[in-house]
């Protein structure tokens, strides 16, 4: 088995809808590629992908991830061990005056260079990633099902300081101007959908009011991602994608580092096809191409 082909080719139902032989290539992808990632972790990333939820908007995860074990049970799908220590349910984030903004930072890049990108790993760092988000993003915190790294962003002068915060992570599944752009086909995006990255959170805190600051991290991030990507996932990402909310912010630090605007969302979120987790604001679809041929090895026109 390989990660373009589908575990079986015989019809499959999931809570009584039928999986497609592109979606069943998906699904391969994401278990033989997304190392590291536990059974309920790689059942809610195919939620997300596939919109696999309740009226509610709550993922179907445990009926997910039971489907993926009677794969596994078939098809010799490669799912990970069993971990017996689980997350358990989200619980209400306690901030303590590590995520508390410090005195006020004003001037451009230049005056506060060196600027770095924290790539978080240790449960301190953990902790102080989710305390910034949940004080400072209006969208809070919220745990990153599948494949995802996060980013503290620094500054050494006059202290070393943390001024925001990045998160990247699974793409939306469907999204009609970045697929139109591509030009893919349903096939398409199921073998390769996993070459593109979210920008799902990025926070610059208010006390930073460095002229600049957002669209040289951007720049930043653009560049140190890839590596670190295909560090932990095995995976070389094509694309960067980011929905921005029109209602809050024009993407003004988008353009200044080169990123391309494709058009608004129907105002459904990412994911969402029910308008219950971000609301109904259209977005504005903003990209990111990685390589010069990115969007021809999307396409599977060449590339590696």
């Amino acid at each position: 088995m390989t990660p373009d082909q589908p575990p079986i080719a015989e019809p499959l139902r999931f809570c009584g809808q039928p999986v497609s032989r592109e979606q069943l290539v998906l699904i391969t992808q994401i278990v033989t590629r997304c190392g590291g990632l536990s059974r309920t972790e790689l059942a809610n990333t195919v939620c997300e992908l596939f919109d696999w939820a309740r009226p509610n908007g709550k993922l179907k995860t445990v009926e997910c991830r039971q489907f993926l074990e009677q794969l596994q049970a078939r098809t010799a799908l490669p799912l990970p061990a069993i971990r017996h220590k689980g997350r358990g349910k989200s619980q209400k984030i306690a901030l303590t005056a590590a995520s508390a903004e410090g005195g006020l930072l004003q001037g451009t890049v230049k005056d506060f260079q060196p600027i770095s990108l924290r790539l978080v790993s240790t449960a301190q760092e953990r902790t102080l990633f989710r305390e910034t988000i949940e004080r400072h993003h209006y969208l809070g915190y919220r745990i990153p099902f599948g494949a995802h790294l996060c980013y503290l962003i620094e500054v050494v002068q006059p202290a070393a300081t943390v001024v925001g915060a990045l998160q990247f992570s699974s793409p939306a599944w469907r999204m009609g101007s970045r697929d139109r752009w591509i030009g893919w086909t349903d096939a398409l995006r199921a073998r390769r959908l996993q070459r593109i990255v979210n920008n799902s959170r990025f926070l610059i805190l208010p006390s930073a009011r460095i002229k600049y600051l957002a669209s040289h991290v951007l720049s930043l991030a653009s560049r140190r991602l890839v590596s670190d990507w295909q560090a932990k996932y095995h995976i070389e990402p094509l694309l960067l994608e980011t929905l921005v909310d029109t209602q809050r912010y024009s993407g003004v630090c988008y353009r200044a580092a080169n990123w391309l605007e494709l058009g608004q969302t129907s105002g459904r979120g990412r994911q969402d096809h029910t308008h219950t987790r971000h609301g109904a604001a259209p977005k504005r679809v903003f990209i990111y191409p990685l390589r010069a041929d990115a969007r021809a090895s999307l396409r599977g026109d060449g590339g590696r």
